[in-house]
């Protein structure tokens, strides 16, 4: 639904606000479904750490795609919308007791094992219970993933996932627990990755690793889980609202050798929301320096932190404005001088009270607000809301 034609119903709302388009999300669930099956065994499960709105959740469900969680609540969050337990794979670095009593509890897929103590730790939980826990193991392959370095996480240095140098170790823990049963290698390189050839190498590492422990006896896996990291356009969203999933899934169907029968899982979370969502702000007041002119909005980082965190890019509208373009710094009301979503862009002229859209905030948006400053977190409103 475009969002300029739902201005002015957006007037009436206390702001600052999500506003998710459901009909571009589903859209975009219906294409990575198609180009998934390019590879018969593909299961796809959605990135929850991204977005966990709930009605975002009933169309990822609906859709029959599975969750990646990484953490106790996500996984409530996802029985709670009706997503199987059966279809949740949960990673982290530090799972709690807590968290993996449930996990093993409601019986999800298989846990992501990121260390060698964790397989203990699972293996002793898991014989509390009398049952026993599926572990695909995280291998950090040491691949540059070309993106932003709060969000690589595939590199010797990085805090997640086994080394090479461990694997082997780490699949004899597993075998011999009594508790416990290897499912597959589980990998996840980084976030937002716009060069394919990334995940070619990927799968080319993938290879030789099934290829070395085959060579060594060891049984074939059932499961391989190449993660997610593919980015979208956040330069030019509305030429670009769904990403290339066609380019992504044949990467792997071309370059990765999987075993017959074996599962191939991917964990989208970005790629499948972040067009679908802006963060829609009013204007408080325009503000002229000698050098300066600056567009201060109700939003914040504490409601989409992106750009604090990461200097990330989100094209920003005017919806309520067709007046000639000026030049605007585009600013918060946070008490930190961070607090800047950009600086230096044409803006149709902006006036107080008018509205703004910072557009592909579908992920990473209200899910890491905060209530710094004492503030409000901001409303989360879908399209469905307005029909």
């Amino acid at each position: 639904m475009d969002i300029y034609a739902l201005k002015e119903r957006f007037e009436q709302l206390e702001t600052p606000f999500y506003y998710y388009d459901t009909d571009l999300l589903d859209r975009t669930l219906d294409e990575a479904r198609r180009y998934a099956a390019l590879i018969p065994t593909a299961e796809i499960h959605f990135a929850v750490k991204a977005n966990a709105n709930p009605v975002i959740l009933r169309h990822v469900r609906d859709a029959g795609f599975g969750a990646d969680c990484v953490s106790g609540g996500e996984i409530e969050r996802c029985l709670e919308v009706g997503i199987p337990a059966n279809k949740i794979v949960y990673a982290g670095v530090g799972k709690t007791d807590r968290e993996i009593r449930l996990g093993i509890e409601r019986g999800i897929l298989c846990f992501n094992v990121e260390s060698l103590p964790e397989i203990e730790i699972i293996d002793q939980l898991a014989a509390e219970q009398q049952k026993t826990a599926r572990i695909a193991l995280r291998i950090n392959p040491n691949i540059d993933a070309h993106t932003h370095k709060n969000i690589t996480t595939g590199l010797e240095e990085n805090k997640f996932g086994i080394s090479l140098d461990d694997m082997e170790k780490a699949v004899q823990a597993v075998m011999k627990a009594a508790n416990l049963e290897l499912f597959g290698l589980h990998f996840h390189i980084g976030s937002q990755i716009l060069e394919f050839d990334c995940f070619e190498a990927l799968s080319k590492k993938i290879n030789e690793l099934q290829d070395l422990l085959e060579s060594k006896g060891y049984p074939t896996l059932p499961s391989i889980n190449v993660g997610g990291g593919l980015g979208v356009d956040y330069a030019q969203p509305e030429k670009h609202p769904v990403p290339d999933f066609e380019s992504y899934f044949a990467t792997f169907a071309k370059h990765l050798k999987l075993r017959p029968g074996q599962s191939l899982h991917f964990e989208l979370g970005r790629a499948l929301c972040a067009q679908c969502g802006s963060l829609i702000t009013r204007t408080i007041l325009v503000k002229k320096t000698k050098t300066k002119q600056f567009a201060i909005v109700d939003a914040g980082f504490t409601d989409l932190i992106r750009p604090a965190l990461y200097q990330a890019h989100h094209q920003i509208v005017n919806l309520s404005s067709r007046a000639p373009k000026e030049t605007y710094d585009v600013v918060g009301p946070i008490c930190e001088s961070s607090d800047v979503f950009d600086t230096d862009i044409q803006l149709d002229a902006v006036s107080r009270g008018d509205l703004l859209a910072l557009l592909s905030a579908g992920a990473y948006g209200f899910v890491m607000a905060s209530q710094y400053n004492c503030r409000r977190l901001p409303g989360e409103y879908t399209s469905e809301d307005f029909k």
